[in-house]
């Protein structure tokens, strides 16, 4: 980092308040300087009666001291330090014999006077070097790994896995509160504070009574969306999860028509297709993948297409996974009630009326139901290659859709308790899971996330009920409605915008830990990385095995969306991946399976996993936290965003010289920021509460700047998230070029150009903001 803690800050507990006041610390370095100035002066063993008498042994008056000159120490543990660690420092002054014997008297006296002062000035920084640097006592990262070390020893495998079964149990209730009252009453017999269910009524999309189906025009046959016959016999042979294989808020009805493979969708795709075919009314056979699902629809729905035939290609998943029949769902919502856009959805809210978000009759279906559609039974794997599947340009196929749904307000519940903060309880560090909502998907993967989040709370209260506080509130949330589209965390966002848009300080997102067994994957804003790279670098103890951290900032699936998007939080997430599933296209964790509850204890059927994942998240989650929580000064990094901004103009990339020169500013003012504000130095008024206060209000609104309020949908509001690790630039700026490629007019991308400069633009006069509302402190105070 750039800077230094307030090591002066960092007392032990139990310290008095008077030990804490400034103006004895003050009083410490003004004694220090002049004892300093004394020892180096070269008449001091001529030291006469008259200055001794007109010492001020209380308290300096110097108000002159230029406290830049003196460096920091160079000991971790602060400035103090250097006295203790130099046992010799005073032993270097000898005071040679008197040369006169004149008076006796008057020699008895001045080795009196002069064997008090120095008798006060040693008690004095004696006094001050124990209070302020005790040789006993552990450091403070002593302290904190020992506290890290305690939370860790007390998750056990066997109490996941537990509260994993206990809450699985639950997941079939068609009542979404008796999953909400069993998470409620877990976390209130672990001692979590005021743990309170927070309802709202919502308009939910549910499936229909039949499933939908999928009719050939040439022979007749009927497919349910797995690829299975329509026959009364077959479906009573499947499960129930054929009527959760659908796409919440899709248009209802009936659709006749060809189907046009039009592949992942992209922008390329859709322009050679459509100078090939008339696609208006005619029914998408779309892969999922590479871009967001919502951005592709819209591509669709402004083409002219009636219908989405959506499916998974199991040449883009790892080997090791068959989809062929898997079915899945997908929600059409980009967050919130659909029915109160933008506001929440209390008693007394206009609702508006509207069942479906898009024109599109839209239904998931199986990659074996795919095969069926394009006629290719036959193995498509030659030479362990996989080939994509693909309808033949030359063939027609012509199918009639069926999608039924049904729209009902529902309640959905969400979970909220708290650790109060200590001295800043108004400033909030939020961490969220989700949990089962009743008529959604029936996936039992909420339940690991629900059961993570209790392990890190059942190890984190024992130290609360010993009298442990952070200074900042921890806020635990279970979010319900998610698989609708984050509806329970979106709600609860917007009632209370006002409040969190000042008090929130960081979102921890323990919305899926669990996705492989194989690489730990971080997600972090930009002003977090750093944070999250030291603390995984301090966890290694053995760094030739250690992996390099790779981070990022892109898209991220779950509740983490609100706090990103809307209230310019900032963000972090650990997750453990496949990354064999890492090497193929983005976005296909859109899709929410059914059958990816069971993978859960046949991956881990001991739970020792989740053990190991739960112990590093908890690791790496409960460090973040309580840093984040516990750090005089917020642990972001002002300069990384000046550079990621950079980073993201690289390449050859046209139209974008004035981008780079506001880059440049900001970084020039990102610098100057972090060098002279984040380092709480030596100097007094740096530590000041109110000094503080300030600082911490600007680094935590800092990512603000970088929210734009209209972008294609599916795509990040704030723009220093990329849309996956392949894309190194501004979302919306690789969307706009890709837009503009066959136009004649540039209206998109300078519309895309000016909302980039706008923000970096923004971010610049924030930082330069800040200073100045610095300097008129000090300059006031002076």
């Amino acid at each position: 980092m750039a800077y230094q803690k307030v090591n002066a800050d960092q007392r032990a507990p139990g310290h008095s308040q008077y030990l804490d006041n400034d103006d004895l610390q003050a009083t410490a370095l003004d004694l220090e300087w002049d004892m300093e100035k004394e020892l180096e002066e070269p008449g001091f063993d001529q030291f006469q009666l008259d200055s001794a008498e007109n010492q001020n042994l209380g308290h300096s008056e110097t108000t002159d001291l230029n406290l830049d000159s003196i460096q920091p120490a160079t000991s971790p543990k602060g400035r103090f330090q250097r006295l203790q660690e130099e046992s010799d420092y005073i032993s270097h002054y000898t005071r040679s014999a008197p040369k006169s014997n004149r008076c006796n008297f008057c020699h008895l006296l001045k080795i009196l006077c002069t064997a008090i002062i120095v008798f006060i000035f040693g008690i004095l920084i004696g006094y001050y070097i124990h209070t302020n640097c005790p040789s006993d006592s552990p450091s403070s990262g002593t302290v904190d790994h020992q506290l890290y070390q305690e939370i860790l020893k007390t998750i056990q495998a066997e109490d996941i896995k537990k509260s994993f079964r206990n809450l699985v149990q639950l997941y079939k209730s068609e009542d979404d509160m008796e999953v909400s009252k069993k998470i409620k009453t877990q976390w209130t017999s672990l001692g979590l504070e005021d743990v309170q269910f927070v309802n709202y009524s919502v308009l939910l999309n549910l499936p229909g009574l039949s499933p939908s189906t999928v009719t050939l025009s040439s022979s007749g046959e009927c497919f349910h969306p797995d690829g299975q016959p329509c026959s009364e016999e077959a479906r009573k042979e499947s499960s129930q999860d054929l009527l959760y294989s659908y796409a919440a808020y899709s248009a209802k009805g009936t659709l006749k028509a060809e189907v046009i493979d039009v592949s992942y969708g992209m922008a390329d795709d859709l322009k050679r297709i459509r100078k090939m075919k008339n696609v208006t009314n005619r029914i998408a056979l779309l892969k999922l993948g590479k871009l967001p699902l919502l951005y592709k629809l819209s591509l669709l729905e402004k083409a002219g297409f009636g219908g989405v035939l959506l499916y998974i290609d199991p040449c883009d998943l790892p080997k090791t996974v068959n989809p062929s029949h898997d079915i899945f769902m997908v929600p059409l919502n980009p967050g919130g009630d659909p029915s109160t856009p933008g506001y929440p959805s209390v008693d007394g809210s206009f609702r508006q009326s509207q069942s479906n978000l898009t024109s599109l009759l839209v239904q998931p279906i199986s990659a074996s139901l795919v095969a069926k559609l394009i006629s290719s039974p036959k193995a498509r794997t030659k030479n362990d290659v996989c080939s994509p599947l693909q309808l033949p340009n030359n063939e027609i196929r012509v199918v009639s859709l069926q999608v039924q749904t049904v729209t009902k307000l529902k309640t959905v519940t969400n979970v909220v308790g708290y650790v109060m903060g200590l001295t800043s309880p108004d400033r909030y560090i939020i961490v969220g899971s989700h949990h089962h909502t009743a008529h959604s998907y029936n996936g039992q993967e909420w339940a690991s996330s629900t059961a993570i989040i209790t392990a890190f709370i059942r190890a984190l209260m024992p130290k609360v009920k010993r009298g442990w506080r952070p200074d900042r509130t921890i806020v635990f949330c279970s979010w319900g409605g998610t698989a609708f589209g984050n509806i329970g965390s979106y709600e609860w966002g917007e009632d209370f915008k006002t409040v969190l848009q000042k008090n929130v300080v960081a979102y921890i997102n323990l919305h899926s830990p669990i996705r492989g067994n194989s690489t730990l994957r971080p997600v972090a804003s930009p002003s977090l990385q750093q944070l999250v790279v030291e603390k995984n670098n301090f966890n290694c103890t053995r760094r030739t095995q250690c992996p390099e951290t790779n981070i990022s900032s892109i898209q991220i699936q779950g509740d983490a969306d609100y706090f990103i998007n809307h209230l310019g939080v900032p963000s972090v997430q650990f997750a453990y991946e496949d990354i064999k599933t890492l090497e193929g296209p983005s976005f296909l964790s859109e899709a929410l399976f059914s059958t990816q509850s069971t993978t859960v204890e046949e991956m881990d059927p001991f739970f020792k996993l989740h053990e190991t994942i739960t112990k590093k998240t908890v690791q790496l989650s409960g460090e973040v936290i309580l840093q984040i929580a516990n750090e005089p000064v917020l642990p972001f990094n002002a300069l990384d965003i000046a550079l990621e901004v950079q980073n993201n103009l690289k390449g050859d990339q046209p139209n974008t010289h004035q981008l780079l020169a506001m880059a440049s500013r900001l970084r020039e003012s990102a610098e100057l920021f972090q060098s002279d504000e984040m380092r709480p130095a030596n100097d007094p008024k740096e530590r000041a509460p109110i000094r503080i206060r300030m600082l911490n209000d600007i680094l935590q609104d800092m990512e603000k700047s970088f929210l734009v309020q209209q972008v294609p949908p599916g795509f990040y509001r704030n723009i220093l998230y990329h849309l996956d690790e392949r894309t190194g630039q501004f979302s919306i700026l690789v969307e706009a070029w890709e837009h503009c490629k066959p136009l004649a007019t540039d209206e998109t991308l300078q519309e895309a150009l000016s909302k980039v400069l706008n923000s970096i633009n923004s971010a610049h006069v924030y930082f330069k903001a800040g200073l100045d509302v610095f300097k008129s402190v000090l300059d006031g105070k002076n």
